[in-house]
This record gives C-alpha cells, structure tokens and sequence, in this order.
C-alpha cells in the first residue's frame, strides 16, 4: 500500500512527529491561540522548503505587509527579500476590504484565487501559506456564504496541488472561529501558550491528520533564534545502542564500590542526597574525570554561577578552569526559573548537537520543580535521558531529596527508577557530630558494594574511608577515630608483646647455649680422664707384661745355668 506523499517541513522535530512532514499537495490548518507561532512555522515551512527541498513558495499576508514580515524573521537568519529577488518566494500583503474582493451579489474569493493563482505560477510554487484566514473572511457578513467560501478555498489550493498552510486563530470552544476550517482540512496542528505559575508553555499536538498515523500526545515546542523547535515525548524508542566500557566516576574508592570499578559509558548515574552532603562535588569530580579522558562535558548549573562554581571547587583542590580553557568544560549556568521545562530540554538538544559532549551533567534536577509539576518534570526527565542514551552520552544527574526523614531515598520527580546507577548520600549522625556516607542503591548489568561508606572532602577532593567496625556495627567520625586509636594501641601492644617474647626466647636461647657449653666441657673433661686412664692402663699392662717376660727370661736364665753346673755335665 503506497504511503501517503509528505511535504518535509525542515522544522526541527516537527517532521518526526508527523512521520515525514505535511500532507504534500494538500492544505494544512495551524491553528491558535495570539503568540503561539502561527505566521512563524508558515513562514519557516516555506523557507525551509526553498532552501532545503528546492520547493519554491508563496506568502500571501491580509495583516503584515511584506516589509513588516521580513523583518520580523530577519532575527531567525531568514532573508526573505533575497529570497524575493531570487524568484523563489512570493510575498503578496492582501488588505481586506470590499474594493478588494470582487462582489458578485454576496461576497466570494473568485478575484483572491486569480491573485493568488497568478503567483504561484510565476514562480512555479509548491508551498503555499495563507496568513491569517480570519482576515480574509472578516468581510462575510453571511454565515452561509463564509462556509461555502471556506470549502471552495480549501478545494481550489487542492486543486492547485500546492502543500498549503493555513494559519487560523482559535475560537471559543472550537479549534477556529469559524468551527469549520478543521473539517475541510486534511491536516490539522494546534498550537497552545500557556502560562503556569508565571512562565509561558508552549505546546503543539496534531488533531489529525487524514490517511497518516502521527503522534498524538502534546509536544512542547520552542521559538529559538534558529526558528521553531518541536521537541518529542514519547516517539524515541528503547532501540539504543550500549556500551560495555567502563568509566571512572573520578573518586577511587567510589570506583572500588562497583565490580567493574566504575559506571558504564552512555548510562546514566543519579546521586541523591540531602544539602550539604556534596552531590555537587561528587558531580565535579565525574566531570573532571571524563575532561582527563579528553572528553567534552557539558555542565547545567543551576544553583552557581560558573565563577562560583569554579572558585568553590578550588577550595576542595579541584581546578576546572584549565578544562575550561581547554574547550573541553562547558558549564552552561541559569536559574531554573529563566526558563520553561520545554527551553531547558531544547538547550540541552542544541548544545549536546553543538559541543557533541561524552558527559552531560545537570546538577540539581530538583530544581526544575520550581517551573513544572511533578508529573511534567517527570516527563521532561524521561526525554532527557532517553535523548542522552540514543546519543550516547553519559550522564550524571543530582537531585536533593528532602531531609524530613534521614532515610528518604525517593526522589521527587520520581527518576530513580529511570536511571542505571543510582548512589545516595546522606549524613551520617553520630554522637554529638555529622558526618557523610555514600552507598550504592542500584547499578544496572553490574555488582555494586552494598556499603555505606564515609567518606570525607578534603583538600585533593573526595576521599572514601575504609569501613571500620565497632561493637555496635559499623562506627563513623569521632567513634572511627576512637576506634582507630583504640587498634593502634592495641597493635602497639602486640608489637611490644611480640618482642618481650623474643628477647625472653633470646635469652632461653642463650642459658640453654651456656648449658650446652658447660656440658660439652665437662664432657670434654670426662674424656680426657677416661682417655688419661686408658692410657695409663695400657702403660700399666705393658709394664706388666714387659716384666712377667722379664721374669720368664730371668727364670729360663736360671735353668739354664743350673743345668750347666750339674755334675752330670761335669
């Protein structure tokens, strides 16, 4: 099935919403209310479709002259006398009045469709805007034939072909004065200026749109120095792509609390916290972080301005000016009160499509209750974060919580379950002292420390204190410095019990080395007695024996010599 032919407006976010443009060939009807931007999105489609889609066009004004129009969107860059000159844009003043329509009887259009005719085929035009159509009927004093003029009107520019765009105020009750104009039209666009709590808002919706699906919900839009900037709610689908790198969160031991030592490029991490538990810091210190890695960061301040911010972080030893002055630290610094919802999230689309930044920081969120209900916040929110996950850029939101009850850990634009990572921070009381502890209540795809840990700003930024355990769980401040001292003294006493023992081992050592020599020479001298004694007995029996064989050769002797005296020798 052939889709229906469009007509790209080139107005930003508006093509989205309405699946590629305007019905091409076909009228559409803006209607509104005074100061919505009527004559300003007929004028930007027609220029738009000069200078993007080639499409030449007519302007056919009955309230501003051609002068007072072209210097009007002179402002948003739109040279519409150049464009006159170059024959591609037709500006044509109609003052309405009864010389000026030709009356046969009652009133009817027929000389307007040859005025009107006969410029856009001088110029070959395919856009036509029609400024504002009350004007042109403010003649018709008879109802029947108004309504019959409207409906030849809007059959003759079909006839035409021409993509047409017909402003309309809007009238009591209805959608235009008339209550018939949003019938005849194929397409129809409402524009509302509303003023809540003294800020304007202003939003757009498609009432309909014949043989076309398009956005149905109610989109805020903004008038710019770059023209009309519709921003979508819920047409970006979770079809993002994600990133398995891990970044640092700038504080190490905030680091050492995930798996991965860190958060994942293109999530989006929200701190929480009551005042004064150093959200801020805790920001800074990621956007320093990510400045180091060479990338962009663009930093929403809504509470300091950026000399103060600048000065308050040098306090704490971090220094963002050199980052500044580098190009690579952005800090776009307003009240939140400047501007609507809608102008916040439409600055953010415009400076993350200038600076194309790896890091978005907005800080505090909390903030922008002050110019939208929760609900609207919320919903600005949501965009907000998914708009940084298609880009993706990492994100990093704070946002105060109140400090009725120190475990309140909801946010109240209700964020929380938006988000990838969420870390909150909170005082920490203790006897007669305050002090601060961070944990981690979420952290998407990865295993987090399920700790509070205290943690300290010092003059090198953000320090995380290593958990110390007491007798009644885990102790902070003055207790951790007790407790601290307290292990001190007692390794002191370890040590010193450890070398009492030693030097009692040293000298066992020692009377036990003394004994062994004692023995040795008291060994050494019973062997020298017994060796004495050996010695002497064997002396002993050598005597003995040399004087038994003494003796035995003496008495051999004796024999002998008797033998020889015997007379029987004689």
């Amino acid at each position: 099935m052939a889709a229906l032919p469009k007509a790209p407006t080139g107005i930003e976010g508006l093509d989205e919403i309405t699946e590629g443009g305007l019905p091409k060939g076909r009228p559409t009807l803006i209607c509104g209310s005074a100061g919505c931007g009527k004559t300003l999105m007929g004028v930007e489609f027609l220029v738009r479709g000069i200078l993007d889609y080639n499409e030449p066009g007519v302007l056919m004004a009955f309230e501003e002259t051609a002068d007072e129009l072209a210097a009007n969107v002179a402002s948003l860059g739109f040279d519409l006398k150049q464009l006159q000159a170059n024959k591609l844009l037709r500006l044509d003043h109609v003052h309405v009045d009864r010389s000026e329509i030709e009356e046969t009887g009652e009133y009817d259009l027929e000389g307007l469709f040859i005025r009107l005719g006969y410029a856009i085929d001088s110029i070959g035009a395919k856009r036509v805007v029609l400024d504002t159509i009350e004007s042109l009927f403010s003649g018709f004093p008879n109802q029947a034939v108004l309504r019959s003029e409207i409906r030849r009107l809007f059959r003759w520019l079909k006839d035409k072909g021409v993509t047409t765009v017909i402003t309309a105020e809007r009238g009591e009750g209805s959608l235009t004065r008339q209550g018939l104009e949003e019938y005849v039209s194929d397409c129809v666009i409402l524009l509302d200026n509303r003023v809540i709590n003294q800020i304007t808002t202003r939003r757009l919706r498609i009432v309909k749109y014949r043989g076309s699906t398009h956005g149905t919900n109610e989109y805020p839009y903004i008038i710019t120095e770059d023209g009309i900037s519709v921003v979508p709610v819920t047409s970006l689908r979770l079809e993002h792509v994600v990133s398995n790198e891990v970044v640092s969160t700038g504080v190490a031991g905030l680091d050492d609390m995930f798996t991965h030592r860190g958060v994942y490029r293109g999530s989006s991490t929200l701190i929480t916290g009551t005042a004064g538990t150093a959200k801020t810091t805790l920001a800074v210190s990621f956007a320093i972080e990510a400045c180091r890695r060479g990338e962009r960061c663009v930093y929403f301040a809504f509470e300091e301005s950026p000399e103060q911010l600048i000065r308050n972080m040098q306090s704490v030893g971090m220094d963002l000016r050199p980052f500044v002055e580098q190009g690579l630290l952005f800090i776009e610094a307003s009240r939140p009160t400047l501007n609507g919802l809608e102008q916040h999230l439409v600055t953010v689309h415009k400076l993350i499509k200038e600076i194309k930044p790896g890091t978005v920081i907005i800080d505090p969120i909390s903030n922008l209750v002050s110019v939208g209900s929760i609900s609207e916040v919320r919903a600005m929110l949501t965009r907000l974060i998914d708009y940084l996950k298609v880009q993706g850029v990492t994100a990093l939101f704070t946002a105060l919580i109140s400090g009725r009850s120190a475990t309140q850990e909801m946010t109240e634009e209700g964020v929380s379950s938006l988000v990838d990572t969420w870390v909150h921070v909170r005082d920490l009381e203790g006897v007669g002292e305050r002090n601060r502890g961070v944990s981690i209540l979420k952290a998407r795809g990865m295993a987090h420390s399920n700790q509070v840990r205290e943690f300290v700003v010092t003059s090198h930024g953000v320090q995380l204190l290593d958990v110390k355990i007491g007798p009644d769980g885990i102790v902070t401040g003055a207790s951790r410095l007790a407790q601290s001292i307290q292990e001190q003294a007692q390794i002191i006493a370890n040590q010193q019990e450890v070398e009492r023992r030693d030097r009692e081992l040293e000298r066992k050592r020692r009377v036990l080395e003394a004994t062994i020599a004692n023995l040795r020479t008291e060994f050494e001298s019973v062997e020298e007695e017994l060796r004495r004694i050996t010695l002497e007995e064997e002396h002993r029996q050598n005597s003995l024996t040399q004087s038994r064989q003494q003796i035995a050769r003496d008495f051999a002797n004796r024999r002998t010599d008797k033998s020889s005296d015997s007379p029987d020798n004689a």
